[in-house]
């Protein structure tokens, strides 16, 4: 089997941690060693600021590649994910030591959702947003800002972001887009999805793929049966295929994610 030439580092999005016992990526990283990769992890907070995980993230891709005598890293970012690593990359100046960037369902282009969602009075939005600092302090993020990052979400600071963030011409980057079927394709995202397709179409939960778009677009995908591929399915929260058909689809997220490694040997990376 050909290995690659750069260790991959796995970033997650928001709401969950990297744990040792409740791995974020479900089978992924098991798939992605049996291609042949070295896997690490961003370990970085839940709900904290762009600004604060990527100071994060700068920090120990840079304490990693010292320790283990890393030349570079193939990120595979989800969700929010991949803004941390982006910021890292082009304001932070860790581009050294980065090679590609994969991001899977990341809202590059923000949402029109939040657009409308943030017009309900300030004060229910931050009350609800203090809460939630407050749990996931207790689930063990150092600085958890949701507020922040909601507001990172709108369309005019998307924007804003993505003109402060440019890519570096001598990183590879790409991007994948999932979306639901129906509402109920999963019961955990039932309401978020009702709301999001009112305001904007399909979507996976919480993202349209118009959202999603960076860098090399590699396409819009959805699962082989009716049930599509949610938010959380992209990172196999399930921790089995979507579905025991072949065909016209994906039928295990962990498919895309094998491609994805074999691609990246191929290219030398």
């Amino acid at each position: 089997m050909s290995q690659f030439k750069y260790p991959i580092l796995m970033v997650h999005g928001m709401g969950f941690r990297d744990r040792r016992h409740l791995n974020y990526w479900g089978r992924i990283p098991k798939v992605l060693e049996e291609e042949g990769a070295t896997i690490y992890y961003g370990d970085q907070d839940s709900n904290g600021s762009v600004e604060d995980n990527a100071e994060f993230l700068a920090d120990r891709i840079r304490k990693l590649a010292s320790e283990n005598n890393i030349e570079k890293f193939n990120v595979i970012a989800h969700s929010k994910g991949g803004l941390d690593i982006r910021y890292a990359i082009s304001t932070l100046k860790v581009n050294d030591l980065i090679a590609t960037v994969t991001t899977m369902n990341t809202p590059h282009n923000g949402s029109y959702t939040v657009d409308k969602l943030l017009r309900f009075p300030s004060f229910l939005v931050r009350f609800g947003c203090a809460v939630t600092d407050i749990w996931f302090r207790i689930l063990g993020d150092r600085k958890p800002s949701t507020y922040k990052v909601i507001r990172g979400f709108l369309t005019s600071e998307a924007e804003k972001f993505n003109n402060e963030n440019p890519d570096d011409p001598n990183i590879y980057y790409q991007s994948y887009a999932f979306s639901c079927k129906k509402v109920t394709s999963d019961m955990f995202l039932w309401f978020s999805n009702l709301i999001v397709r009112m305001v904007e179409g399909e979507n996976d939960g919480f993202l349209t793929p118009r959202a999603l778009k960076w860098g090399n677009f590699r396409g819009h995908f959805r699962s082989v049966s009716n049930r599509g591929i949610s938010h959380c399915d992209v990172v196999d929260m399930r921790r089995r295929p979507l579905s025991k058909k072949k065909g016209d689809g994906v039928s295990d997220i962990t498919d895309i994610y094998r491609d994805i490694a074999r691609e990246l040997k191929q290219m030398g990376y």
